[in-house]
C-alpha cells in the first residue's frame, strides 16, 4: 500500500506548473533556517538521510497534505529529535532546553555552505555482483514496497511498479535506502539508471514518446 507522500503521476491533482526562472531559492526567511537546522541536526549522527526522508513520509496524512515543503522538513525533524533522544517532548513544547547536544559534532553557520556542497557520498564496495547490463530490458517488482520492513521506506515509486524499462547506466554499488532507513545497515547493492517510456507508466500519456529516468536498486528489478 502506497503512502501519502507517493504522489508522482497520480491522476486528478492538476497539472504540474513550473516555477518561473529567477525565483529565489527561499521565498521566506525561515525556509533557509529550516534547511540549516535539518543539516545541523543531522551532523549529530543520530540518524541518516534515509531515516530523515522516512520521517517525512510518516507524517500524518492530513498534515502532509496541508504542510508546505519546509513545514514537512521541520515537522519531521521535530519528530526525529524527540524519538532519537536529542530533546524531550517537554523541551520541544516549552522551547526551554534541558538536555545539551554534543558541541563537537555541531555545524556552525560558517561551515554550513561547505557541508551542503560536500554532502555525504552513498557509493560503497559491495559483494553483490551486477545482475544487469546497459541496454538490457528490465521490469520493476510489483507492488512497490520495502521487502525488508513491512510498510517501510522504498525509493521505487508506486507509479513505476511492474513497468518495463531499459538500463541506461550502471552507477556502481550504493547504500540501499530500504535498509538504511531502518537502522539495518548500508546493505550496498548495484544501482542503475532505468529509462521508462511514458506509455509504459500511464494509460493515456500526453506525450507518449517522453521518458522518465529513475535510479533504482538491483533488488527492485527483474529481467523483462
Amino acid at each position: 500500500m502506497t503512502g501519502v507522500h507517493d504522489m508522482g503521476g497520480r491522476f486528478g491533482d492538476g497539472p504540474v506548473v513550473p516555477e518561473p526562472q529567477g525565483i529565489p531559492a527561499y521565498t521566506e526567511d525561515w525556509h533557509a533556517k529550516a534547511l540549516a537546522l535539518t543539516v545541523a541536526a543531522g551532523a549529530l549522527g543520530k540518524w541518516n538521510i534515509d531515516i530523515s526522508r522516512h520521517a517525512r513520509e510518516r507524517l500524518a496524512p492530513k498534515d502532509y497534505a496541508r504542510f508546505s515543503y519546509y513545514e514537512k522538513w521541520i515537522a519531521a525533524l521535530a519528530d526525529l529529535m524527540v524519538k532519537r533522544g536529542v530533546v524531550t517532548s517537554e523541551e520541544m513544547t516549552s522551547g526551554v532546553p534541558v538536555t545539551t547536544a554534543d558541541a563537537a559534532t555541531a555545524i556552525t553557520a560558517n561551515k554550513m555552505a561547505a557541508a551542503l556542497v560536500r554532502g555525504a557520498p552513498a557509493s560503497r564496495d559491495s559483494n553483490v555482483a551486477p545482475g544487469f547490463a546497459v541496454g538490457q530490458a528490465v521490469r520493476t517488482l510489483r507492488p512497490a514496497a520495502n521487502r525488508l520492513v513491512d510498510g517501510g521506506h522504498t525509493r521505487l515509486p508506486n507509479y513505476a511498479d511492474g513497468a518495463r524499462g531499459t538500463i541506461l547506466i550502471h552507477h556502481g554499488a550504493h547504500v540501499l535506502s530500504d535498509s538504511n532507513a531502518h537502522d539495518l545497515g548500508d546493505a550496498p547493492e548495484p544501482l542503475y539508471a532505468v529509462a521508462f517510456p511514458a506509455s509504459e507508466l500511464w494509460a493515456d500519456p500526453e506525450h507518449p514518446g517522453d521518458e522518465v529516468i529513475l535510479d533504482l536498486w538491483q533488488s527492485y528489478l527483474e529481467p523483462a
